[in-house]
């Protein structure tokens, strides 16, 4: 098999950068390890910013998110008894985030892949990157793919940022020392926007992902167990740390799904080895409490589109060399953002100074016109050009 650019795996990254890439008239091969069931029923990331909802919709693959996503104009910061809104139609005029799950835009970008023809092989096994300097291919299954370049979308535990020669990557990182419970129930949300709670049982937060299904998430140990956590245990917990406003009531129902979630910062530098351009999580890992990985993912893929198109229309590769510095420019700044908002707003423990600085910085937070904008900008996205030299 031989095709232009050869994309090892079927998440959003990868998804998404074929189709744009076909937009572009420029051939490629996702190669998936997973079933097809498995990544469009995978629970993760449900927010997307601004900047995301403007690709989809310009790739012409926003119709179902449109009609069924929730645009949210505002979030909620609720502590010492109180709940605080910060107002994004007045912070920052215009932009807005969109409450949408990371499956669904799985499944829209594969029925539109396929429905455009495009090849995607599920249940791929033993994938391996070759000759990544000069002539790259891949191989799985007994087969060869050759293409002009990879794409290495295949997230943190993939086979292709371990493809690429030791010594050559710096990697930064930071372990977090707590995790995140979530559920998914089957309950109208309580709220009409997201709320982050922070408290001195830990954090909290109440999200939605439609009109008939909420998600929470609370913060507990690393080495938690679910078996520790039957239905009951949670929603004393999250009563607990929710219904901490007078007049607020939390609504329960059946838990349909439930995980622990690693709290981790990873950056691998450089973004690119030879031919092989990494994208999304096989480079790059936030907390998920800025709600910033889907996002840069998104952000990668799109430089990449346009670093591959002006290659092939031109022979150029002005864009493609630059594309590690310029996604990094981004990343960098969705890691601070994320590790700002989950220093702000989770329980450290015996800190008792720390949750001092906490409280003061959300009264800050909370009072500034200036800190909430910078909140607001951030969380909603910033533009595409964030970082440009002119």
């Amino acid at each position: 098999m031989r095709t232009q650019v050869g994309i090892v795996g079927a998440g959003p990254a990868g998804l998404l950068l074929s189709h744009l890439l076909h937009l572009r008239g420029i051939d490629s091969v996702v190669l998936e390890s997973r079933s097809r069931r498995y990544v469009e029923q995978r629970v993760r990331a449900g927010v997307l910013e601004q900047g995301t909802v403007d690709v989809l919709d310009e790739a012409g693959v926003g119709e179902r998110m449109r009609a069924e996503g929730l645009p949210h104009h505002g979030i909620e910061l609720r502590y010492g008894g109180g709940g605080h809104r910060v107002p994004f139609e007045r912070l920052v005029p215009g932009r807005a985030i969109t409450v949408y799950g990371q499956q669904e835009v799985v499944k829209d970008l594969i029925a539109r892949r396929l429905a455009d023809g495009g090849t995607i092989l599920f249940d791929v096994p033993d994938v391996a990157l070759h000759s990544l300097e000069k002539d790259p291919y891949i191989t799985f299954s007994g087969e060869r793919l050759d293409c002009d370049v990879i794409a290495g979308c295949d997230g943190f535990h993939g086979v292709s940022r371990p493809s690429i020669p030791e010594g050559v990557l710096t990697v930064f990182q930071r372990e977090y020392p707590f995790a995140w419970l979530g559920i998914l129930a089957e309950v109208p949300p309580s709220a009409e926007e997201l709320i982050y709670a922070h408290s001195d049982r830990g954090f909290a937060l109440h999200s939605m992902r439609s009109p008939e299904i909420s998600r929470f998430y609370l913060q507990v140990p690393p080495e938690t167990s679910l078996d520790d956590w039957p239905d009951e245990r949670i929603w004393a917990e999250l009563r607990a740390r929710l219904e901490t406003v007078p007049g607020f009531t939390l609504a329960e129902g059946p838990i349909i799904s439930r995980d622990v979630s690693a709290m981790r910062s990873f950056v691998a530098e450089p973004m690119r080895y030879g031919a092989l351009y990494l994208a999304g999580d096989a480079a790059h890992i936030v907390p998920p409490t800025g709600a910033k990985g889907l996002n840069l993912a998104v952000a990668d893929v799109r430089l990449l589109t346009a670093a591959l198109a002006e290659f092939y229309a031109t022979g150029s590769t002005a864009l493609l060399d630059a594309y590690s510095g310029s996604c990094l420019k981004r990343v960098w700044r969705a890691q601070h953002f994320s590790w700002w908002m989950t220093t702000l707003l989770h329980t450290f423990d015996d800190d008792p100074y720390g949750r001092r600085l906490q409280l003061s910085h959300l009264d800050y937070v909370t009072s500034s016109e200036a800190a909430a904008t910078t909140l607001a900008e951030n969380y909603v996205g910033l533009p595409f050009d964030f970082g440009a030299r002119p």
